[in-house]
C-alpha cells in the first residue's frame, strides 16, 4: 500500500470538484485508514489507468451492496457545506462595512413595500429579498461585472420577488430618488417602477424578464450560451461575461426550469452560475414539506453534469459539527425532511432541542453543551446564505471552476431579519407590510441610525447613510472597480445598413420579379431570400438562422454547408452524407442554431440573439423557423417575454394555415397562431400570400427593427409549404404601402355587364388562390364580378383602426375639435361596391377583427375548429373555404342585399357538391 505521501502526487481528483473535500471535514474516527484506502486508488489508477480504477469501484460498490450495506447515491453528498470552514478563502472586503450597507438596502427594500401597501394596498413582496439580500449583496461587491468596461458585462437574471432590494440599492447608489422608490407599482403616469423586473419598463435597468418562473434559468442558458456563439464566431469577445441566474427552489419546479441543463453541460458553459436560493418555502408552504429539495436539486443537477457547490450553514454549525465526533448530526441533518426544518426556524430551543437533537441518543451530549437560547439561535437562523464569507466562498468556487457550469445550492430563511412574525412563516409571500413596532424591533437588529421619532405606523421613513458617508463611498468604490452599475440597460446606437447594398438589392428584386413557370412556396422563397442577405459582406455574418430540427422540412439543408451549424466542438465525425453535396456540417463558427427538438430552447435562443444589440452592443438578426402551432401556441409566454426584453428579429410560422398540410391532423393543422400573436403588442404579424410580399415584409422589417430608427418590435410570419408560380409584385408605389398596412386590391374584377353584382374578396396567404379561383367562378358561373384584395395582416389594419378611434375619442374628449382620422382599411375599401367576403386557412376571428371598420356588409369564412388528416382539396372542402365554399359564401351575401335570388345560393351548392 503507497504511503500516505502519494495522496500529494494525485491531484485529479479534488481538481475534478470531487465530494472528497467535502467529506473531509466529516468526524472520522480513523483518518489514517481512509488515507490509505485514497492512497490505494491513487496507486490504482498510477499502475492501471483511470477506467481499471473505476472499474474496481463499481465492483466494490456492488459487493457493499450485496453486502448489505446501505451507500447514498452516489449522487449525493451529506447535508453539509460543500466547502469546509478551513478551505474557505479569506474574505476580500469590509464586513462590517458591506454589513452596513446591506442592512440600509434591507430597510430601504420593507419600507417601499410598506409604503406603497399603506397608500395603496398595492402589494410588493418582502420576505424573498429577506432571505436572499447576502446572495445579491456579495456579487454587487465582488463578482457582478458593470458594462462600462466592454458594454457587455455580467448577465443578472434576479429573481422577481427580490425586485425591492435591487431598487433599494439603486437608491442608495443615487440612481432611483425616494421619489420614484414611492410610485413602486405605480406606473400609470409613466415615472413609476414596475413590480418586477421589466425592462419594457424600466429599460434602462432591467435586462431580462424574469417573474414568469421557470423562463428564466432556461433563458440564462440559452444566453451563456450565446455568448460563446458571438465568441467562436468572432463577433465579440465574451469571454469575460458571466451569466447569473438568482433562482427559488420552488421555482425549479417549473419543467422549464431544468429543461436545458444537459445542453448547459454538454457545451462547457462555464460562464454559468445558477444561485438557487434554497430557504425551503414556495408560496403558499414548504418547496418538499416530506422531503430535501437540497438533495433533490443536487442529484439532478450532478447527473446532468453540472458541478454543484452546497452552502447551508453558517460559521455557528461548525461548532456543532467539529463536535460531531461520530456523525450522528450528520445523520439527522439527513434524516431531517423540510418542513421540520422550517418549523425549526420559527420555534423556541427546546422544541428544536427536542426535535432535532433528542431524537438520537448519541446526540445528548451534544444537546447538554448548547443552551436553549444557543440552540435555537443557530439552527433557527444561521444558514450559509445569511453570511457573506460563506457566499463568497461559494461564488468564488463557482467562478472558478472551469469544464461546466456551476450551481450554488445555497440556505437560507424566508424573511429573515423582519422579525418572528414573518420568518420561515407558510404565509410570507402574502405579508405586505409591517408595523411601527417591527420596524423598531428591525432597526435594532440592523443597527441602524433610525429615531424611534421616524418610527411610527402611519408612513415609515426611507433610510440613506448620507451622501458623503463611508458606507456610499465603500459601495460606488467597489461598482466602479468591477465596471459601473448593476444591473443596467444600455443601448448603443448601431444601426445596420442592412437594405441598400448590391446584394440585398439583388435579393429582393429576384423576388419581387416572380418565379417564372417555377412553382415554388413562401417557405422556401423566404429561405432563398435569407440565404442571398447572408452573403452580404457588412451584415451576412449577422444573420442567426434558429430551427427545431426541422431544417430539411423548410428547405434550409442548402444552408447546412456553406453557413454551418453551430457546435463548440466543431464536427468530431465524419458525417454519413459527406459525399452529398448538402452533408451536414457542424463548426465552431457555425452560424446555424440547429436547436433539436425544442421550441422552448429555440425561442430562448432567439431572445438572447434578439436582444444582443443591448446586451453586447452587437445588432444580429435572428430568424427562429418553426414547424406549423408549435410556435405561439406552444411558447407564448415566451413570446411575451421576448416583447418585454424588447427583442428584435424575425418569427418564421412555417407549414402554416389548417389545411396546407396534408395528412398530418389536429395537432399540427394551425389556424389560431394569428389569433394568439395578435395579443401581443411587440408582434408584427403578417400573412403573405405571394414571394414578392414576403420580400417587402422583410425589407420593411430590417429598416424598423435595425435601421437608424429602430424600434423594439419583432416580426412574424407565416409561410407555406404549397407550391405555387409566385407571380411578378405589381407596379405601383401603392402596392409596397399597402403590403405593409395590411391591404391592397391585386386583381380587379374581370369585364362584366355594368348592371353586374359587385362583391369585394379579401384574402390572405395561400387563400388568395381560392379567392383568384372563386373570382373565375363566380364571374363565367354567375354573371358576377368580384374584386381580389390582398389583406397581408389583419391584425395591423385592426391596430391603425384602434389607434384612430383613440386619437378621435381624444380630440373630442378635450374639446380639441372633431379629428378627421380614418382607419387605412375603411380608406382603403372607401367606395368599393358590394359586400365583403373575406377568407384565410385561419379562423374567423382573424380576419374579423377589422369588421368594425369595414362599412361594407361583411361576411368571413374560416378554417374554425381542430384540423384532420386528408389531402388540402379535401380539408378545405371540409371547413367551407375552397374556391365554390367561397363562391357560395358571396353569393349568400348578394342574396341577403336581393342583388341574386335565393335560389341561386342553392343551385350553386348543388352544382359544386355542397
Amino acid at each position: 500500500m503507497f504511503h500516505i505521501t502519494e495522496l500529494a502526487r494525485n491531484s485529479r481528483v479534488r481538481e475534478r470538484g470531487s465530494p472528497v473535500s467535502q467529506l473531509d471535514q466529516l468526524p472520522d474516527q480513523d483518518p489514517t485508514e481512509v488515507a490509505e484506502w485514497r492512497a490505494s486508488l491513487d496507486g490504482a489508477v498510477r499502475f492501471g489507468g483511470a477506467d481499471r480504477a473505476a472499474h474496481l469501484l463499481r465492483r466494490l460498490a456492488e459487493h457493499a451492496l450485496q453486502t448489505g450495506i446501505d451507500l447514498p447515491p452516489l449522487l449525493e453528498t451529506p447535508y453539509v457545506n460543500t466547502i469546509p470552514t478551513a478551505a474557505e478563502p479569506d474574505f476580500p472586503g469590509d464586513e462590517a462595512m458591506e454589513a452596513r450597507i446591506a442592512a440600509w438596502n434591507r430597510w430601504n427594500a420593507a419600507a417601499m413595500v410598506t409604503r406603497g401597501n399603506q397608500r395603496g394596498g398595492l402589494g410588493g413582496h418582502m420576505a424573498t429579498f429577506a432571505s436572499a439580500a447576502w446572495l445579491y449583496e456579495v456579487g454587487f461587491q465582488h463578482f457582478f461585472r458593470g458594462k462600462e468596461a466592454d458594454h457587455s458585462g455580467d448577465q443578472l437574471y434576479v429573481q422577481g420577488h427580490a425586485s425591492p432590494g435591487i431598487y433599494a440599492r439603486a437608491f442608495l447608489e443615487g440612481r432611483l430618488t425616494e421619489g420614484q422608490l414611492d410610485r413602486f407599482r405605480q406606473e400609470a403616469g409613466g415615472a413609476g417602477l414596475p413590480s418586477y423586473p421589466h425592462p419594457r419598463r424600466l429599460p434602462w435597468l432591467w435586462e431580462f424578464p424574469t417573474v414568469s418562473m421557470g423562463l428564466g434559468p432556461l433563458s440564462a442558458i440559452y444566453q451563456a450560451r450565446f455568448n460563446r456563439y458571438l465568441e467562436h464566431r468572432g463577433i465579440k469577445d465574451t469571454s469575460a461575461s458571466h451569466v447569473w441566474a438568482f433562482l427559488g427552489d420552488g421555482e425549479m419546479d417549473e419543467p422549464e426550469a431544468t429543461a436545458a441543463l444537459a445542453l448547459a453541460s454538454r457545451e462547457k458553459l462555464d460562464n454559468l452560475t445558477f444561485v438557487i436560493n434554497c430557504n425551503l418555502q414556495r408560496l403558499d408552504g414548504p418547496v418538499r414539506g416530506n422531503f430535501k429539495i437540497v438533495q433533490e436539486l443536487e442529484r439532478q443537477f450532478r447527473a446532468a453534469g453540472w458541478n454543484v457547490v452546497k452552502s447551508l450553514w453558517g460559521s455557528a454549525w461548525d461548532e456543532l459539527l467539529a463536535q460531531d465526533t461520530d456523525g450522528a448530526l450528520v445523520r439527522q441533518l439527513g434524516r431531517i425532511p423540510d418542513g421540520q426544518f422550517q418549523t425549526f426556524a420559527a420555534r423556541d430551543g427546546a422544541y428544536v432541542r427536542e426535535h432535532l437533537l433528542g431524537a438520537d441518543p448519541a446526540l445528548r451530549p451534544l444537546a447538554d453543551r448548547l443552551t436553549d437560547a444557543r440552540l435555537a439561535e443557530i439552527v433557527g437562523t444561521s444558514r450559509g446564505g445569511h453570511e457573506p464569507r460563506k457566499v463568497y466562498a461559494a461564488y468564488r468556487a463557482a467562478v472558478e471552476h472551469r469544464g461546466a457550469p456551476t450551481v450554488v445550492l445555497i440556505q437560507t430563511v424566508k424573511g429573515w431579519t423582519l422579525g418572528p412574525g414573518f420568518e420561515s412563516r407558510n404565509a410570507n409571500h402574502q405579508m405586505k407590510k409591517l408595523s411601527g413596532k417591527e420596524f423598531r424591533a428591525m432597526r435594532d437588529l440592523l443597527e441602524l441610525p433610525i429615531p424611534d421619532s421616524a418610527l411610527t405606523d402611519d408612513l415609515v421613513p426611507y433610510a440613506h447613510p448620507g451622501e458623503n458617508s463611508p458606507e456610499l463611498a465603500y459601495l460606488l468604490e467597489r461598482r466602479a472597480a468591477l465596471g459601473g452599475p448593476a444591473p443596467a440597460r444600455k443601448v448603443v446606437a448601431k444601426p445596420l445598413p442592412a437594405t441598400g447594398s448590391a446584394v440585398a438589392d439583388k435579393a429582393f428584386a429576384a423576388l419581387k420579379k416572380g418565379s417564372g413557370s417555377q412553382e415554388i412556396a413562401t417557405t422556401m422563397a423566404f429561405v432563398r431570400l435569407v440565404k442571398e442577405l447572408m452573403r452580404d459582406k457588412e451584415t451576412g455574418g449577422r444573420w442567426v438562422p434558429i430551427v427545431p430540427d426541422e431544417a430539411r422540412t423548410f428547405g434550409m439543408e442548402s444552408l447546412f454547408p456553406s453557413a454551418g451549424i453551430y457546435s463548440p466542438l466543431g464536427q468530431t465525425y465524419d458525417p454519413v452524407d459527406r459525399d452529398q453535396l448538402l452533408y451536414y456540417k457542424e463548426a465552431r463558427d457555425g452560424q446555424i442554431l440547429n436547436e433539436g427538438i425544442t421550441e422552448a430552447g429555440s425561442l430562448a435562443s432567439l431572445t438572447a440573439a434578439a436582444t444582443s444589440y443591448a446586451t453586447h452592443a452587437e445588432p444580429m438578426i435572428p430568424f427562429y423557423i418553426f414547424y406549423s402551432m408549435f410556435g405561439w401556441q406552444r411558447t407564448a409566454d415566451q413570446f411575451w417575454a421576448l416583447g418585454d426584453q424588447l427583442g428584435r428579429g424575425f418569427v418564421i410560422g412555417a407549414t402554416a394555415g389548417r389545411t396546407t398540410m396534408t395528412g398530418e391532423g389536429l395537432q399540427h393543422a394551425d389556424g389560431h397562431s394569428h389569433l394568439i400573436a395578435s395579443t401581443n403588442p411587440a408582434a408584427i404579424s403578417y400573412d403573405p400570400a405571394f414571394a414578392y410580399e414576403v420580400a417587402v415584409i422583410v425589407e420593411d422589417g430590417l429598416r424598423r427593427m435595425f435601421g437608424p430608427d429602430a424600434e423594439d418590435v419583432f416580426y412574424y410570419l407565416t409561410v407555406y409549404n404549397e407550391t405555387k408560380v409566385q407571380p411578378p409584385m405589381p407596379p405601383g408605389d401603392d402596392v409596397a404601402e399597402g403590403i405593409r398596412r395590411g391591404l391592397y386590391r391585386y386583381r380587379a374584377a374581370d369585364a362584366a355587364p355594368a348592371d353586374a353584382p359587385r362583391l369585394q374578396l379579401l384574402a390572405s396567404g395561400t387563400a388568395i388562390h381560392w379567392a383568384l379561383e372563386a373570382q373565375r367562378l363566380l364571374t363565367e358561373d354567375w354573371g358576377v364580378a368580384a374584386d381580389v384584395w390582398s389583406a397581408p395582416s389583419w391584425t395591423e389594419l385592426r391596430r391603425d383602426a384602434l389607434d384612430c378611434d383613440a386619437a378621435n375619442l381624444a380630440a373630442a374628449s378635450h374639446d380639441t375639435g372633431a379629428s378627421d382620422r380614418v382607419p387605412y382599411v375603411t380608406r382603403a375599401l372607401a367606395g368599393a361596391p358590394g359586400p365583403v367576403v373575406a377568407v384565410s386557412d385561419w379562423m374567423r376571428a382573424v380576419p374579423d377583427q377589422i369588421r368594425p371598420w369595414v362599412e361594407q356588409d361583411w361576411t368571413s369564412i374560416g378554417t374554425d375548429g381542430y384540423g384532420l388528416s386528408d389531402s388540402r382539396e379535401n380539408a378545405r372542402r371540409h371547413f367551407g373555404v375552397d374556391a365554390p365554399s367561397v363562391v357560395v359564401a358571396a353569393l349568400a351575401s348578394l342574396a341577403r342585399r336581393g342583388e341574386v335570388k335565393p335560389e341561386t345560393v342553392r343551385e350553386a351548392a348543388a352544382r359544386y357538391g355542397l
